[in-house]
């Protein structure tokens, strides 16, 4: 899609794929250090992200990039990695639909964070829809 909406094709994708990524995991991880299973996870996005890019001819040396998108691509692996082995951790210790929801509080983290150091500004109606998440997060983290 190459229309200005394309994003919500993606971002839909992503939550398919994440909702998968959950169920996947919670299989997968039975059994297994959840640390181990993090470093499996890994090394097979690398194996598959890196022959995509290849067979896309998307391939570009790296080391021409400017060392500030070194410094935050390298940031943001690091809060990817760390954000894989609490996620793992927690679905060892609890179920899929109660660790799902809590994972995906950081749609409302994101909006705060965007706000503050993007200068991004969301509207009263989207600050509205934000607040709903937050409060089906709590609703569904903490079901009896």
């Amino acid at each position: 899609m190459a229309t200005s909406a394309g994003w919500f094709y993606w971002a839909i994708l992503s939550a398919v794929f994440a909702a998968l990524t959950a169920i996947f995991a919670k299989l997968g991880i039975q059994g297994v250090d959840p640390d181990l299973a993090t470093l499996i996870r890994t090394a097979i996005i690398i194996a598959v992200l890196s022959a995509f890019v290849i067979y896309t001819g998307k391939w570009a040396n790296p080391f021409e990039l400017s060392s500030r998108t070194w410094l935050f691509l390298g940031l943001s692996g690091l809060a990817t990695g760390a954000s894989w082995v609490c996620y793992f951790r927690a679905l060892k210790l609890g179920e899929a639909s109660k660790v799902a929801p809590v994972d995906k509080f950081s749609l409302v983290l994101v909006a705060v964070f965007a706000f503050t150091f993007l200068g991004e500004r969301p509207s009263l109606r989207e600050w509205l829809g934000i607040a709903m998440v937050a409060s089906g997060v709590l609703m569904l983290a903490f079901k009896r």
